[in-house]
């Protein structure tokens, strides 16, 4: 039998491929970030890239109470529609993800694809097709259909990011605060959430951020007095290219990152103590 040697691909041509494809990709997701950061300090009238000049006019535009009322007002309202979304996640997420890593393994794998089949249905054909069902029971698009409507959706992330912290918790640990007279509910909230915390922080993240950035669900499912903040910067968008657009996603931007610092932070403290 004769073998045939393969010579294996040069290791300075395996880095160049790795190394500059993944460059190639962090451009790719970075890039977009740094230019509607640099042009929300344009002086200009207009989004343009070069920015005209450097200025905060768009900031101080944006925090102007009275010229940029309604982008408040959609602010206020996707914040409190992603904290909601967040909450209902909780409610039924991690008490799914608790029950799903005590029952057998079996049934856990026939029960997941449900609970997680909300995230592979697009968001646009699920506000669709809720928006159809909620007129046909007679219920009107308003701010609690939204709610609702993110927490079917966004709320699978919150079950996945508790599961997978449930499934490697230690039962001696539960059986030994029973066995040491504690309730239920005693060993529920100072040992079981305690060690899922790392879990929901990450799924919170996700929920949140998800809620405040969608579109699609809030579309269809929010009435005409409840404006959100992503529908309102298409709308401003369309409308002339305001600058302030760039300058909310500036916003955006550093609360996300000021996010992630907080939940590396707390979860970096959750896993020493």
């Amino acid at each position: 039998m004769v073998r045939y040697k393969t010579n294996p691909l040069p290791e300075w041509l395996y880095k160049i491929f790795v190394f500059g494809f993944g460059t190639l990709c962090l451009m790719f997701l970075i890039a977009p970030i740094v230019l509607a950061l640099i042009m929300s300090f344009t002086g200009g009238q207009t989004l343009k890239f070069p920015p005209e000049g450097f200025s905060l006019r768009w900031y101080e535009a944006l925090l102007d109470p009275v010229r940029s009322a309604t982008e408040h007002i959609a602010a206020f309202n996707s914040l409190k529609i992603a904290a909601l979304a967040v909450l209902g996640a909780l409610l039924f997420a991690v008490p799914a993800a608790i029950g799903a890593s005590r029952v057998r393994r079996n049934t856990a794998n026939a029960v997941e694809p449900l609970l997680l089949s909300p995230l592979v249905l697009p968001s646009l054909v699920y506000g669709l097709a809720a928006l159809i069902v909620a007129n046909l029971i007679g219920i009107r698009p308003s701010l609690w259909l939204t709610i609702t409507g993110h927490i079917v959706v966004f709320g699978p992330l919150m079950y996945r990011s508790v599961a997978v912290v449930a499934q490697g918790l230690d039962p001696s640990l539960e059986e030994a605060s029973t066995l040491m007279g504690a309730s239920w509910l005693t060993t529920l909230r100072r040992v079981t959430l305690p060690l899922l915390l790392p879990g929901i922080l990450a799924g919170a993240f996700l929920v949140f951020i998800q809620s405040l950035d969608n579109v699609s669900i809030s579309l269809f499912l929010a009435d005409a007095s409840t404006t959100v903040l992503p529908l309102r910067m298409f709308a401003l968008i369309e409308e002339g290219l305001d600058v302030r657009v760039a300058a909310m996603s500036g916003i955006l931007i550093t609360v996300v990152l000021i996010g992630l610092l907080i939940g590396r932070r707390a979860l970096g403290k959750s896993q020493t103590s």
